[in-house]
């Protein structure tokens, strides 16, 4: 692949987001779409390296693929075209599922300069977008966050747990907390509380499947409904769930970056539940982990 104008011009009118980096990964292009899908501009990002507080890949087992595995340093070492998901972290703070192509960028002379990274949203966004306003115009979202409220998750639950009882399969139910949130709004104001509670809602609800159901219960608690999970699944979603959102940072005015952590608590539905005792079984979970030291999860043995 030749580095030219013409390629510029292709690769700006791409919907896809698209960057361009030297041997040394550092930015020299960022098309818009990249803006869009990131919210990072390319007057912040060129002249950056992309791990510099900025991209930060992790795959979904948390591993930091810029230390380790970063398909960009690959690519320029031995010229091969990768694809790769990860998730990619978002100027708002939340982390987002991507697919990335890595390919190498030569001169003319056909020597490696660098490598392009070519990446889209896995999920649906305008699939997303419409039932997000659908959500809101029945008045079934969380305001703030955008995902589903109370509400909304009884009329999910009472569809699932009429299933089970018909000896459907049964679904998994966590319930997830961010931990010391009163010490972030104390310390920090509730506008960063706020921005702290939309970078985790975001995050949970975009590493969900689309037949998954992600809910702000109240405060600082999360639940997602996760149907076809068997019992071994459980507490590998809910390490999944743990990482993206430790890997979740806000950067203040001053350039800090604000992390937080969460805590889960986990079961599965059984014939004869309710609303009421799932959740009191998952927050029960929810509880032993904040009493083990916080940034884990417990599952209903």
């Amino acid at each position: 692949m030749v580095y030219d104008e013409s390629l510029v011009q292709l690769m700006s009118s791409l919907d896809s987001g698209v960057y361009f980096v030297d041997r040394n990964r550092r930015i020299f292009f960022w098309n818009k779409a990249a803006e869009f899908l990131t919210g990072y501009s390319g007057e912040r990002v060129i002249g950056s390296s992309c791990s510099e507080n900025i991209l930060r890949h992790i795959s979904a087992e948390g591993v930091e693929l810029c230390i380790q595995g970063c398909p960009l340093a690959g690519t320029i070492i031995d010229g091969r075209v990768r694809r790769t998901e990860v998730y990619m972290h978002h100027r708002n703070g939340h982390r987002l599922p991507v697919t990335v192509w890595a390919a190498p960028l030569t001169d003319a002379s056909g020597q490696t300069i660098g490598a392009i990274e070519m990446f889209t949203d896995q999920g649906d966004r305008g699939s997303l977008l419409r039932e997000l306003e659908k959500l809101r115009h029945e008045a079934l979202a969380d305001p703030l966050t955008g995902l589903g409220n109370r509400r909304y998750l009884q009329i999910v639950m009472e569809t699932r747990l009429e299933s089970v009882e018909k000896g459907g399969e049964a679904f998994g139910l966590f319930m997830a907390d961010i931990d010391h949130f009163k010490k972030v709004n104390d310390v920090h104001g509730h506008n960063i509380g706020d921005r702290v509670l939309t970078m985790v809602a975001t995050t949970l609800g975009s590493a969900v499947r689309p037949l998954d159901a992600a809910v702000r219960w109240g405060g600082e608690e999360f639940i997602l409904v996760c149907p076809k999970v068997p019992p071994k699944a459980l507490g590998e979603i809910a390490e999944r769930l743990r990482l993206l959102v430790e890997h979740c940072w806000l950067e203040l005015e001053d350039t800090s970056l604000l992390r937080v952590t969460i805590s889960l608590g986990a079961t599965r539905a059984r014939r004869g539940d309710t609303l009421e005792n799932l959740v009191a079984r998952a927050d029960a979970c929810l509880y032993r982990a904040k009493n083990s030291g916080r940034n884990r999860w417990v599952l209903d043995e």
